[in-house]
């Protein structure tokens, strides 16, 4: 059997901020066969997670490369692999079935060959959930938002916990989990209408648009008078530096990502001192990393979800065209939560 795949590539690497005419969608025959044995996988694509971090990939100098084999290099006119949600349509590993739902690395694609241990392919049950919930508050954004809190940044109940881009996938549940554990939880958003979300849907003590406020660490200093337990950082840059600014001594911040940077040259960084006399750790993570704690995640996920306590934002588009100008939009926030593009219609 023969299908005509369409794949989203690069056409260039992509040094600055993104653009259309950087990515290109490619047709291609794909014969769905796999010898016995073997451990390829053909997969039928259903969903595939947009993430912002994928830009750092394209750069003409990925530093990822060196840091991280969850994160290499991407190269111009080769398949972009991402973690999606799809239906096995042959195997070669006895361990997946022909209609088998996984998750796992796939691609920007409608239909991918993948290998069942190298794209950390597994099976999935819905729960009676419905599938995009497995690249979001199932997936990597909520192992990513439970482990930043919980392994990372050890939360402690009544403490207080700020979060940036809080309405973002990660940022969202993040903020979430630690009201949930009992915390006193503050979010940014670059809108008027992000913060009513986090505040009146998300049940955050507070929020506030950061494009409204002159100086960020006197904006810190009234929501966290008492100073700052924990941050959840996903933007670094000024915000990190505003953050730090209002750590209290011990603090702690779980850097999950650093979004300002990833499209412009401006840097900013803490206050060293600060960082020294206030004994203050500053760890970065990636969700790969703790993989182990999946099972325990999944459980508290589950069973929050499944009861209401927590809500799962989704934005959703579809088609394998929508792929760049989601991804585009990202670096724009465009999106309310997960940014998800459905592939099968």
């Amino acid at each position: 059997m023969e299908v005509m795949n369409r794949v989203v590539a690069i056409r260039n690497y992509i040094d600055e901020f993104p653009v259309e005419s950087d990515f290109e969608l490619k047709s291609e025959a794909l014969i769905v066969s796999v010898k016995p044995g073997c451990d390829d996988i053909v997969v039928k694509n259903l969903y595939v997670s947009i993430d912002p971090y994928q830009i750092n990939r394209m750069k003409t100098h990925s530093s990822s490369q060196k840091t991280s084999s969850f994160a290499t290099s991407i190269k111009p006119a080769q398949p972009i692999d991402a973690y999606g949600v799809g239906e096995v349509l042959a195997s070669g590993n006895a361990d997946f079935k022909k209609g088998d739902l996984v998750a796992g690395l796939v691609h920007w694609a409608e239909y991918s060959i993948v290998k069942a241990h190298t794209n950390m392919l597994r099976k999935i049950d819905s729960m009676g959930f419905p599938l995009t919930n497995h690249l979001g508050i199932l997936g990597l954004s909520g192992l990513t938002a439970y482990a930043g809190l919980f392994e990372v940044a050890k939360v402690k109940e009544g403490e207080t916990v700020f979060v940036s881009a809080a309405s973002g996938s990660v940022g969202s549940l993040a903020g979430q989990l630690a009201k949930l554990h009992g915390c006193y939880v503050v979010g940014s958003a670059g809108s008027d209408e992000k913060v009513a979300l986090l505040k009146e849907k998300l049940g955050f003590d507070e929020a506030f648009n950061y494009k409204q406020e002159k100086d960020l660490t006197s904006s810190l200093e009234r929501y966290f008078p008492d100073g700052i337990d924990v941050y959840f950082d996903n933007v670094g840059g000024e915000m990190l530096e505003a953050a730090v600014a209002n750590l209290k001594p011990f603090g702690r911040v779980a850097l999950c990502g650093v979004i300002s940077e990833y499209t412009s040259s401006k840097k900013a960084a803490p206050k060293m001192l600060d960082l020294v006399y206030k004994r203050i750790k500053v760890e970065g993570f990636l969700a790969g990393d703790f993989l182990n704690v999946y099972s325990d995640f999944i459980a508290m996920a589950s069973q929050y979800l499944g009861s209401g306590k927590i809500e799962s934002l989704e934005d959703v588009t579809i088609g394998v065209d929508t792929i760049p100008s989601a991804f585009i939009g990202l670096f724009k926030g465009d999106n309310i939560g997960k940014k998800i593009v459905k592939l099968a219609v």
